[in-house]
This record gives C-alpha cells, sequence and structure tokens, in this order.
C-alpha cells in the first residue's frame, strides 16, 4: 500500500447521506477543485506520516463539517494547516476551500497539545468522511454500521501499512472501535461537549514528559 492507491480507494466510495472529501465537490464552499487539493492534502500527509516512522495514531469519530469536510485531514481545520505542515515535513496542505479560514473548537484542542509534542501521531477517525443528516449538508451526526462497513478493511490496510503499535482513542466510539486492531489502545475523552478538562488531563497522562509544564487540565486556551 502506498498512500496514492490508498487516497484512490477512498475517493471511490460513495455513500447517501455522506461527503466524501475526497470526491465530492461542495457547492457553497469549494473552489472548482477542491476535491483534488484534499486528495493531494492527504496523500502528501500520509507519505509524511510514513517518513516520520510514527508507531501511534490518534483516533477520532469522523469529520466534521467545519474541520476534515473542508480540509480531507483528520483533527484539522483550515486555520491549523499551517501547524501540520511545520509538524510533519513534507506535508503540502493547502486551502480547498474558499473565503475566511473556519477555524473548529476540536481541532484547536487537538493541536494545542500536537504543537508540543516532539514524535506527532498519525491523525486518523474511525470513519474518515463527513456524515450529515438527511438534506442538511452543514451538520454532524455519527456514522451507521453499515456505513462503517465500506471503510473498515481500508482501515486495517492503514494500521498495517503505517506500523501502527499503539491507538490514542479521542472518544468512546473511536475506543469501542480500536479494540478490533490488535495493538495497544488508550482512551481519552473527547474535547467536545463540556469535556476539555477530562481530554487535556488524558493528554497529560499520556504525554505529560513531553508537554510544556504550563499545558494542564486548568489552562484555558484562546479559541
Amino acid at each position: 500500500m502506498n498512500s496514492r492507491k490508498f487516497v484512490a480507494a477512498l475517493s471511490e466510495i460513495h455513500l447517501d447521506n455522506v461527503f466524501n472529501p475526497y470526491s465530492d465537490h461542495c457547492p457553497v464552499h469549494d473552489l472548482a477543485t477542491g476535491p483534488s487539493v484534499r486528495r493531494n492534502n492527504l496523500r502528501s500527509y500520509l507519505t509524511a506520516v510514513e517518513t516520520l516512522g510514527t508507531d501511534t495514531i490518534w483516533m477520532g469519530r469522523d469529520l466534521g463539517y467545519r474541520g476534515g469536510r473542508r480540509t480531507g485531514l483528520a483533527l484539522t481545520d483550515e486555520g491549523h494547516l499551517g501547524n501540520l505542515a511545520a509538524s510533519y515535513p513534507g506535508t503540502l496542505p493547502a486551502r480547498a476551500t474558499r473565503g475566511p479560514a473556519v477555524i473548529e473548537r476540536t481541532a484547536s484542542e487537538i493541536w494545542a497539545a500536537l504543537d508540543q509534542i516532539k514524535r506527532p501521531p498519525l491523525l486518523w477517525n474511525v470513519f474518515p468522511f463527513h456524515p450529515h443528516e438527511f438534506d442538511k449538508p452543514f451538520t454532524n451526526r455519527r456514522f451507521k454500521t453499515s456505513e462503517l462497513a465500506q471503510v473498515n478493511e481500508l482501515n486495517h490496510q492503514l494500521i498495517r501499512w503505517q506500523g501502527i503499535r499503539r491507538i490514542v482513542c479521542i472518544g468512546r466510539d473511536a475506543a469501542e472501535y480500536a479494540t478490533g486492531f490488535g495493538v495497544e489502545v488508550e482512551c481519552i475523552r473527547h474535547p467536545s461537549y463540556g469535556g476539555i478538562k477530562d481530554f487535556r488531563a488524558g493528554l497529560v497522562r499520556l504525554y505529560g514528559s513531553e508537554l510544556h509544564l504550563d499545558y494542564s487540565p486548568q489552562k484555558v486556551f484562546l479559541l
């Protein structure tokens, strides 16, 4: 497996009420080249991760309409594309949308920690697309079991290809899914819906020696 084949396989999946950022075009926000830009974003990112040799994934649930739907990158919004380029040498992230860059709260929390970690993880989601409510493209919903089945084998291929030995699950949905990979699994709370304090405490538990002394569950970041 390589990044080009992997992204091509993702691009071929089409599901109702699911936005595939690697093949679908958003008529409201996307540039004409939007899907192509997002494919390039993910290809260069996965190649950079492979070069770094990381053995850890941070795994969320799915892409949100303010973040990965627009960038094609898990847990990364447009406001943090520069951070991603700095943390993963060789990554060439670009904007796929027009208008002001959109900031997502979850991505802001994720990157407040990632900017301090020496060996960044692979960022991924259980479901690597954006599921939304019927006829409401700018909403978020949990993926269906039948939808997840369409990407399960690709997720397993990603784990094997990248040599992943540990998964840090961000939220319960990821934790329930990750046990099937046969690798070490850690779980921390998702920062949304009042979970910021516990999310930060979980990261301090896992990465305390790498995080700056001022990173604590009580510290408030301006988002």
